[in-house]
């Protein structure tokens, strides 16, 4: 594996073996060039970044991957794992759904049949 930056577009290509395969092979190049910069006294800095950015970005896809499999996984599933669920704000996920604002209880259609709205008004004498 050369040192050269990885780029993201030509990781998700690749299927899941092959990462990982890849990715061992940027963790032991990593380790050589830290080895390497302190035995010698040449600077290994510029490599090291980009060698560490490369790992990032592999593992980025790795995860990517996996979450959209997971997706799939549970697409028609009662319930999804929370994690996968929309995150919002505490408030609009624990508000009604239209479905179940729009139910009215037994008790209030019984009171509104029982005791409708009044269709008359009283004139003020």
């Amino acid at each position: 594996m050369s040192t050269a930056k990885v780029k993201t577009g030509q990781l998700f290509s690749k299927n899941k073996d092959d990462l990982m395969k890849m990715l061992g092979e940027l963790k032991t190049e990593l380790g050589q060039l830290r080895i390497a910069k302190i035995t010698s006294s040449g600077s290994k800095l510029n490599k090291i970044h980009d060698l560490r950015k490369s790992i990032a970005r592999v593992l980025t896809v790795v995860n990517l991957k996996q979450r959209q499999q997971l997706r799939l996984f549970y697409k028609n599933k009662k319930h999804l794992p929370l994690d996968l669920r929309p995150k919002q704000t505490r408030a609009i996920r624990r508000r009604l759904s239209p479905e179940e604002k729009s139910k009215t209880l037994e008790k209030t259609k019984k009171r509104s049949t029982h005791f409708p709205q009044r269709k008359y008004a009283v004139k003020a004498a």
